[in-house]
């Protein structure tokens, strides 16, 4: 039975695989990833459903999959990827098919279901990609705002450019992690505001930036720019995005140049890996653009979607995490087409497993700033958090947590979670 977006996305499917409403990966998500288990260390492609992931080699060597077994054997996405956009949608139907409550194929394979599936809770996920590239862009109005309202003219807080252009700047692939990975405490140059030189130490205001980003799947050319008609199309699908950031190290070296080292040290990623089709039922309008953007970055159509995003913070004094920050992804100014588009309009080209950072996503209300610069305007206003404990920034042995999902009706699409602990600096 052929399967097609419209089916796969229908509310009323069900699974044989238990998926509560709260759950994030129902049978109308189907996230991929890439895991392992102690049973077989060796990482390979799986897709999420409810608390299971389905090994989709499994799958495959059991003829039930139309792409061959070592394609998913692989330690990474990018070799499905690679198979085109066609490949990535005729698998994830096939997949829905299989594990739809009524469809016995699978659902009553017993040594086959044995072999398939794998609790989510006995896995070991690791980073899905291999990331050739990472940019990352600055496309909250809402962010823009605030932070030009705090370093500059409240009066004038957005440069010229910014309501022009997708502001960004090319990142650091290489320290791309995926979520639960510890990260320490970076060391850098930084200048105190009494000083009249910069001293070498570790970072005093760390911060989290809550992020999405969206993974290449079909690249483009040198010198062959990427058509905001046709951007969509080469987004194989979007992940949770932490931009870890050295405030006080960005605030010496980002003139003129902008961030270095001070987001270079490390970016973590949620493991699973959302498809634009499951998030196709949430598209919204994005916010209005004045002045109108230049004709390459005029857009058709619903080009936001409706993600609802949350941030938590575990004080290393405390046993648990609480919520500091809830936003929505609908608020962002820039989207992800006229990034693309934007991007490569000079000729840049991409290649599979790119990763574009959203920028911070905050709102217009202060619980909804998406980062403690934010939150605590600097540090001058410490949130106050259970047990008496204050945060201005990061410390040692804090975890930083986030999750996002859809809210369907009866059911969520979700990302999961990302998530990062703090170590002290080395030395």
């Amino acid at each position: 039975m052929k399967t097609d977006t419209m089916q796969t996305n229908d509310p009323a499917l069900k699974s044989f695989i238990p998926t509560p409403a709260e759950s994030h990966f129902p049978i109308q998500n189907l996230p991929f990833g890439v895991f392992s288990d102690a049973a077989n260390p060796a990482a390979r492609v799986g897709v999420a459903i409810g608390d299971q992931i389905v090994d989709l080699a499994a799958l495959a060597e059991a003829g039930l999959l139309s792409v061959n077994a070592e394609v998913f054997r692989k330690a990474s996405l990018n070799p499905f990827i690679a198979l085109g956009r066609p490949t990535w949608r005729s698998t994830r139907a096939a997949v829905s098919e299989l594990l739809r409550d009524d469809n016995l194929q699978l659902r009553d394979n017993q040594a086959l279901r044995a072999k398939a599936f794998i609790a989510q809770d006995q896995a070991t996920m690791h980073l899905p990609l291999d990331i050739p590239g990472y940019t990352d862009f600055y496309s909250s109005k809402e962010h823009a705002t605030n932070v030009g309202s705090m370093f500059r003219d409240p009066a004038n807080a957005l440069l010229p450019n910014w309501l022009h252009i997708p502001i960004g700047y090319n990142g650091r692939a290489s320290s791309v992690v995926v979520s639960g990975t510890p990260l320490q405490r970076p060391m850098g140059q930084l200048k105190l505001p009494a000083a009249d030189a910069p001293i070498f130490g570790a970072c005093r205001k760390l911060d989290f930036e809550l992020e999405t980003g969206f993974i290449i799947g079909q690249p483009n050319a040198l010198g062959e720019p990427i058509d905001i008609a046709n951007a969509e199309q080469h987004i194989f699908g979007m992940v949770l995005l932490n931009d870890w950031s050295a405030r006080d190290l960005q605030q010496w070296e980002y003139v003129p140049l902008g961030p270095f080292n001070s987001k270079s040290f490390a970016t973590s990623i949620s493991p699973w890996v959302v498809t634009l089709d499951a998030l196709e039922p949430f598209r919204v309008a994005s916010p209005a653009q004045q002045p109108e953007p230049l004709p390459y970055l005029r857009q058709n159509g619903k080009n936001g979607y409706d993600i609802t995003l949350e941030v938590s913070l575990k004080p290393a004094e405390t046993a648990a995490a609480q919520t500091i920050c809830r936003t929505n992804f609908k608020a962002m100014y820039w989207t992800m087409v006229q990034q693309l588009a934007h991007h490569t309009v000079s000729g840049c080209n991409t290649r599979i497993g790119d990763l574009m950072g959203s920028g911070t996503i905050s709102g217009s209300t202060p619980e909804s700033f998406g980062s403690l610069l934010e939150l605590t305007w600097n540090g001058k206003n410490p949130l106050a958090l259970a047990d008496g404990v204050q945060r201005s920034f990061i410390q040692d042995g804090d975890e930083v947590g986030m999750t996002g999902w859809c809210q369907g009706d009866g059911y969520r699409i979700g990302f999961g979670a990302v998530s990062g602990k703090i170590l002290p600096a080395r030395g």
